[in-house]
């Protein structure tokens, strides 16, 4: 298929090797036996999505920090079911060793990445897209397992969404028609008010009680905004319902505290980056040394093909 020239791909980077430490068996190994699953199943997902939706410059987005203190300071039941006794994020054993091997494979191949102190992949996708669409115009596709990043679609600057909630190969792509026909809000914006009166216990926000998705979208439809409906809480001629106003009304201590921590942040502090797919990997004998140290000959290969399919 023809892709527009310029598009850029940004990999919430997290997102896919969790789910590729998941989806691939631990059974594949290095020669030592050591797993190596989510190395082998992250850079088959890049090959595949390069391949497939064709971008001409790619990013993989980290999460310096991945439960950054001012959204814990606005909320802090952030993420709070996930922190380790150590007081780091809760994750398999088998998969941080793999995270380390995954940077030093990018590295080598010359595929750009970048976090900031203090803020997750999220962000740093944020203000790369807000970059993005405002210095060129080019279309930016951002990839990703979470539905947060829903808010970041923008159909008029060219930023979607390819969501891997059913897997990498079978993405969606998330525009401002796909959220109006699944949730009934037709911007990301609307999409992440939603999301504030929803809730979402996988990241610790407890949403309004009594308030469900459909209904969330309802109220941000009729109202436009999250501050416009929190406005008409406190009216009496506002339209609203008694239980409707009651339920707001409870909880105006979260819907003031939450939208700083769904909203992304777009102004994150960020070195311009060389972000064109490589030429060529950037250390070829230091590539060579992790393929053989690592068993990654086939999917190494499978990447470096992709790359240069679509420089063709």
């Amino acid at each position: 298929m023809p892709h527009p020239a310029g598009r850029l791909m940004l990999l919430d980077s997290a997102s896919l090797y969790f789910r590729a430490f998941h989806g691939v068996p631990d059974s594949v190994t290095a020669p030592d036996g050591t797993p190596v699953n989510a190395v082998r199943g992250f850079l088959d997902s890049i090959a595949f999505l390069v391949t497939t939706w064709g971008p001409t410059r790619l990013v993989a987005c980290w999460d310096d920090d991945w439960r950054p203190a001012f959204r814990v300071e606005a909320l802090p039941s952030y993420k709070a079911h996930r922190v380790a006794p150590d007081g780091g994020e809760d994750a398999p054993d088998l998969l941080l060793p793999q995270v380390d091997v995954i940077v030093d494979v990018l590295a080598a191949l010359g595929i750009t990445r970048v976090g900031a102190p203090g803020y997750e992949a999220d962000d740093v996708m944020a203000t790369l897209a807000t970059r993005c669409t405002a210095a060129s115009g080019d279309p930016v596709d951002v990839v990703t397992g979470d539905r947060d990043l829903f808010q970041l679609v923008d159909d008029a600057a060219g930023v979607r969404v390819l969501y891997c909630g059913k897997g990498v190969r079978k993405a969606d792509a998330v525009t401002q028609t796909w959220l109006q026909g699944k949730y009934g809000v037709g911007t990301g914006q609307g999409y992440a008010d939603m999301a504030v009166l929803r809730g979402d216990p996988s990241d610790g926000l407890p949403g309004v009680s009594g308030i469900g998705e459909k209904t969330a979208a309802a109220l941000v439809t009729r109202y436009g905004t999250l501050a416009a409906l929190v406005a008409a809480a406190h009216d009496d001629a506002s339209g609203l319902s008694p239980g409707q106003r009651s339920k707001l009304l409870a909880a105006q201590d979260y819907l003031a505290a939450a939208p700083v921590v769904v909203q992304t942040a777009r102004d994150v502090p960020l070195d311009d980056l060389d972000d064109a797919l490589p030429a060529a990997p950037a250390d070829l004998d230091r590539l060579g040394e992790l393929v053989h140290r690592w068993g990654l000959q086939s999917s190494v290969e499978r990447v470096l093909t992709a790359l240069v399919h679509a420089r063709s």
